[in-house]
């Protein structure tokens, strides 16, 4: 339990009582932005507006806009999978963003900060982002000093709600800000700059990757949500596992995969050089510093390391399978299932270990490189192949086995070069956008603690 004492005074002049906000380590951040040797001021002064949009009817169509919500603002790849269209929407001018700004999560999760690169200006993004504007400050500084550990306290410090936390754009314009030198600011937006350019570059060669699977394999793949179908008994024996369920049976993928397995040479995962496994389950015991462990729906963030929980390095099983090394291939296996994830080299850096909720796929296979398998495993009719397996009434799960299973086509020499060549770029892209973000971040935080006396 945390005590202290309050002055009525500032009290009544924040106009709160709840003892979570005067106890807060946001109010001591504020006592060490207050001894800038620069100065400072609030960012509303910064700033040529704040504001994020009202609640509006959502039209959702299968292709448009892309769609995005505060929690997919953070992550790597920004299709989340909801599109929608001008004309469908209503004052949607106001969805749009632009490269430069800041953008804060307002609703729920709290006070995350992103930094809009090209990529993410041409989505939409819900009334759940705070848009930050920068005016007088480097969008970069404005930025790096969001996101960094004293802005996230400064942010999370004002929210309100008893139920779904809450932060309003005035919340924000009050938070103070120091008058970072011109030179200091130049070099953070450089950073921040860098990095933003980086992970453009990584997207493209991604979906060049994509681009250009699909067109060898060249298959034709829509999936449909409504279907009926006649199954013979002989197809329900031979299913995986003797599935009876219509998903296992009738699902597109499925139909997409025999149509490829007629025409094309495969094998299957479980039969090129490598390895499909999935640690125990085990106790976790938290700690304040030990080995970052990443979640299942945090391993697709640009930085999942920002918040993540921290496991005992004595007391925690089974580190040496849970350790998260560079090319090693991740894919969701519980509640959301057959998201794919290559691990680039920042993670094996920082000594991450991964979740249980994991599977690991590693390739050591010169044709079926690991590089090939991770855009294999994204192609529309491969994932919803994927989805055809999943098991559980409540929680949708799938098992290694199930992975070993799925039938890989076998790629020429140049087709698996050309990717693995696309998907390397891709690798580098990412772990260097992620180092000169994080490096401006770190210098904006070491700033800010040389004045706390």
């Amino acid at each position: 339990m945390k005590t202290g004492t309050v002055n009525n005074k500032f009290m009544l002049s924040n106009i709160r009582l709840d003892g979570k906000f005067h106890l807060s380590e946001g109010l001591e951040v504020r006592k060490t932005i207050a001894q800038s040797p620069y100065g400072y001021c609030t960012i509303g002064d910064v700033t040529s507006d704040i504001y994020c949009p009202g609640i509006f009817h959502r039209n959702y169509t299968n292709s448009g806009i892309p769609f995005l919500g505060g929690g997919d603002i953070q992550k790597a790849d920004y299709d989340s999978g909801k599109y929608l269209r001008a004309k469908t929407t209503p004052n949607h001018e106001i969805l749009k963003i632009k490269k430069g700004w800041t953008l804060v999560t307002c609703g729920g999760t709290i006070g995350d900060a992103v930094f809009a690169n090209n990529l993410l200006a041409k989505c939409w993004v819900s009334q759940h982002v705070m848009r930050v504007i920068p005016s007088t400050i480097k969008e970069g500084m404005l930025f790096a000093y969001l996101a960094s550990k004293q802005g996230h306290l400064l942010l999370t410090t004002n929210t309100y709600g008893s139920v779904i936390p809450t932060l309003n754009a005035s919340n924000i314009e009050s938070l103070p800000i120091p008058y970072f030198p011109v030179e200091f600011q130049q070099q953070i937006d450089d950073l921040i700059q860098e990095s933003a350019v980086l992970r453009e570059q990584a997207t493209e060669a991604l979906e060049n990757a994509k681009e250009k699977l699909e067109e060898w394999i060249n298959v034709e793949f829509e999936k449909h949500y409504f279907q009926t179908a006649f199954v013979s008994s002989k197809n329900i024996l031979s299913s995986l596992k003797h599935r009876i369920d219509p998903p296992a049976l009738m699902n597109d993928g499925v139909k997409t995969m025999e149509k490829v397995m007629n025409r094309m040479d495969y094998t299957t995962i479980g039969e090129i050089k490598g390895k499909v496994f999935r640690p125990g389950i085990f106790k976790r015991n938290y700690v304040e510093n030990g080995i970052p462990y990443i979640k299942g729906s945090e391993i697709f963030l640009t930085n999942p390391f920002r918040r993540c929980d921290h496991l005992s390095r004595t007391r925690t099983p089974f580190i040496e399978e849970m350790s998260m090394k560079e090319g090693q291939i991740l894919i969701t296996c519980a509640g959301s299932v057959g998201d794919i994830k290559i691990i680039t080299k920042e993670y094996e850096e920082k000594g991450a270990i991964g979740s249980q909720d994991i599977i690991r796929l590693e390739s050591s296979d010169e044709l079926y490189t690991k590089e090939y398998m991770f855009v294999y495993l994204q192609l529309p009719f491969v994932n919803d192949y994927i989805q055809s397996m999943k098991y559980g009434s409540v929680i949708e799960r799938i098992e290694p086995f199930h992975v070993e299973s799925i039938p890989v086509v076998k790629p020429t020499k140049e087709i698996s070069d050309e990717i693995t060549s696309l998907i390397q770029t891709y690798m580098n892209s990412t772990y260097r956008a992620f180092y000169a973000e994080e490096k401006a971040i770190t210098i904006v935080e070491q700033e800010i603690e040389k004045w706390n006396n």
